[in-house]
């Protein structure tokens, strides 16, 4: 590559800056650039007759806004999008001759867009369902798509059954009932009938399908990928996405009640998170093992229904991804991005994992009606920052203009320009495996162990964990109208965990299995969230505040929090100045109506002499919730009394100290905690 046709980590930016229109302070024209007169009312013969066929103006704008949608994504159709940047820590070199992996320091821009599965683009974001992770890369070799989810393994084990899979998640088609949930009778009837997916099950029914934030999840690239360095030396590779603030998620009512109170909390939250310069980071690391070791394993390697648990094959942290600027406009990027796992560079290729060899047909198949054609590449947020060349023309949408007589190869018209690279010159060259085999509709005998790692996943969750699982179990599949779908679902996951499903069974009302379980006892700390990452990092903090509340107290514990980290928001009666002792005003940023308790991580109530029992009454609805949920909860002055009063101050994560640096302390302590379980433990 020519030193011109070198990019830099701006590069991708100033590229879409050529396609950024700012229409303020601009007179108005049509499409074609003509300046327009009127855009109030249609061209008429009279003031009271028919509107002109000849109104030009009328027909552009009309027809333009008749073919303003293109169909939604028909999985992972709700989805929010946002720009960065990748930084590598640790040279590649020794696994990979792809180059944005082999310098230390050096940057790659990116974009990445997270998405649920199952929803229409309308869909609340707070379903129980899988989330997409999916990076694109702009390096100087190409685009380099790592199209993942929240999860590391899948539902199904080869890509002619994923038709099948989502016919049977989506909106049963008899009544379209229901939206963007998996609690139904076909879904359930598909898992019964396809055991494959038990491991893939165990994870959609913990706390990770439903995320606190998109910040709060890890990535994963789900299937087995290979580097190849520059001697052709191969390894197979699974990539991870590891959140800086660790992984968390929200409760199951607190996920149903986001639902209503903001379908769009998973949005809103990235939004916001990015114009405060709080910038999401996740750092990427890849799990390798060496090819003379494929076959070691107690699973196979290339089943992505499998995971490599990470105390065999360690994760090796390699970079940091950030991301650091807002979409411009949704349409234009988030919905025209087109992602394909077969967008590889020099460095990265396949193995002969069967799903991801569908995929790297279904990807380019989907975008050709999605996006109108061959040339949604050419899309300024599909486009490379690298040049491109080669003799594909027209098409629907086709922005590049082509210049010479030529569009063909082999030819002499053009010196046989533009003509393939070699390796040396940075073509890609397919990893050489040996294959032979016969022709067969099969599947390895390697792919047929549908539950040991299932167990090793329920093995693995805390007490608690296990304990959501079992709900989110007796929730889905009592859901499920057919009692022969539900024994036969409970019956398959005894083989998982026979209290499980005896338990499971028993709240649904079919018959309990008397045998099952296994004889596995293997756990791995890294698949349990509890031992994720704890910090009080942009954590939103509630403050409930009355006129007459101590000024000097209060700005203590907002300072304190915001040192921290945290983010302070006040909540009253009114929006506008709360007045404190002290002549301390602080600026309510909610109301009780519109800061509900789930929007938030921690609530402090501090109150005031001045409340009436309006804002007692409002508070404890408020903290009680958030009690409900788990979550850290502090309280002084009036606040403090009022908890004693509603019984709440004896409990784990309750904070009433009147000292002020050690109430602050214990405070900042308990909202690092995220959740404390022991209260559902005394419940339970």
């Amino acid at each position: 590559m020519s030193n011109e046709d070198r990019v830099n980590g701006n590069s991708k930016q100033k590229q879409l800056d050529q396609f950024r229109v700012d229409d303020t302070d601009k007179k108005m024209t049509t499409n074609q650039g003509l300046k327009v007169s009127g855009d109030e009312f249609s061209l008429k013969a009279g003031e009271r007759g028919p509107t002109l066929m000849e109104d030009f103006h009328f027909r552009e704008k009309m027809t333009h806004f008749d073919h303003e949608r293109i169909p939604e994504r028909v999985v992972h159709a709700r989805g929010y999008a946002a720009h960065g940047e990748f930084k590598l820590y640790e040279s590649m070199k020794q696994y990979t001759k792809a180059k944005f992996l082999q310098e230390p320091g050096v940057t790659t821009p990116v974009f990445v867009r997270f998405s649920t599965v199952a929803g229409s683009r309308g869909s609340g974001e707070l379903a129980r369902d899988v989330r997409g992770f999916a990076t694109k890369f702009y390096t100087e070799e190409g685009n380099y798509d790592l199209v993942g989810n929240n999860m590391p393994v899948f539902f199904i084990q080869d890509a002619i059954k994923f038709p099948d899979l989502i016919h049977a998640v989506k909106p049963e088609p008899h009544n379209e009932i229901p939206q963007a949930a998996t609690a139904h009778d076909t879904f359930w009837d598909f898992v019964a009938n396809n055991q494959e997916s038990a491991h893939m099950i165990m994870w959609a029914m913990s706390d990770r399908a439903i995320p606190r934030n998109f910040r709060m999840m890890e990535g994963f690239g789900v299937h087995t990928f290979r580097f190849v360095n520059e001697t052709g030396n191969a390894y197979f590779v699974k990539f991870h996405w590891k959140p800086t603030l660790g992984a968390h998620s929200v409760v199951w009512d607190e996920a149903q009640k986001l639902n209503g109170k903001n379908p769009d909390f998973h949005r809103t939250d990235l939004y916001e998170s990015i114009e405060n310069g709080d910038y999401p980071e996740f750092e990427l690391g890849v799990q390798i093992i060496e090819e003379a070791d494929e076959f070691k394993f107690d699973f196979d390697i290339l089943d992505p229904t499998k995971l490599w648990p990470e105390e065999d094959v360690p994760v090796k942290i390699i970079g940091k991804m950030t991301l650091n600027r807002n979409v411009d406009n949704v349409f234009a990027e988030t919905e025209q991005v087109a992602f394909h796992p077969g967008n590889v560079v020099p460095g990265i290729d396949f193995t002969n994992d069967p799903l991801l060899q569908g995929r790297l047909f279904s990807y380019t198949d989907t975008q050709l009606i999605r996006l109108g054609g061959p040339n949604f590449h050419e899309l300024p947020i599909n486009r490379p920052v690298c040049p491109f060349h080669n003799n594909q023309r027209d098409g629907y949408g086709r922005q590049t203009i082509n210049y010479g007589q030529v569009s063909y190869h082999n030819n002499s018209l053009a010196k046989n320009t533009p003509k393939p690279a070699n390796e040396q010159e940075g073509g890609f060259a397919h990893y050489q495996e040996k294959v032979d085999g016969n022709k067969v509709r099969a599947r390895s005998d390697s792919f047929k162990d549908h539950f040991s790692q299932a167990v090793l996943f329920c093995h693995s969750m805390s007490n608690v964990e296990k304990e959501h699982i079992k709900d989110a179990f007796s929730f889905e599949l009592g859901m499920v109208k057919s009692k022969s779908v539900q024994q036969q679902v409970v019956d398959m996951f005894a083989n998982v965990n026979l209290e499980l499903a005896q338990n499971v069974a028993e709240n649904i009302g079919v018959v309990p299995p008397e045998s099952g379980g296994s004889v596995i006892t293997k756990t791995s700390k890294a698949l349990s969230q509890e031992n994720m990452t704890k910090k009080p990092d942009t954590r939103k903090i509630a403050v409930l505040l009355a006129d007459g509340f101590d000024g000097t107290f209060v700005q203590a514990v907002l300072a304190a929090l915001k040192e921290n980290g945290a983010h302070p928001v006040v909540v009253s009666e009114k929006l506008g100045i709360v007045k404190g002792t002290d002549n301390t005003e602080i600026n309510a940023d909610e109301t009780f109506l519109t800061g509900d308790s789930v929007l938030f991580d921690a609530a402090y109530l501090a109150g005031g002499i001045n409340s009436g029992k309006k804002f007692k009454h409002n508070a404890e609805y408020f903290v009680r919730e958030a009690f409900s949920h788990f979550k850290p909860i502090a309280a002084s002055q009036e606040g403090k009394q009022w908890m004693k009063e509603f019984g709440m101050t004896d409990s784990p994560g309750i904070v009433v100290d009147e000292d002020m640096r050690s109430f602050t302390a214990r405070f900042v302590a308990a909202v690092a905690a995220h959740r404390h379980w022991d209260r559902e433990v005394d419940e339970r």
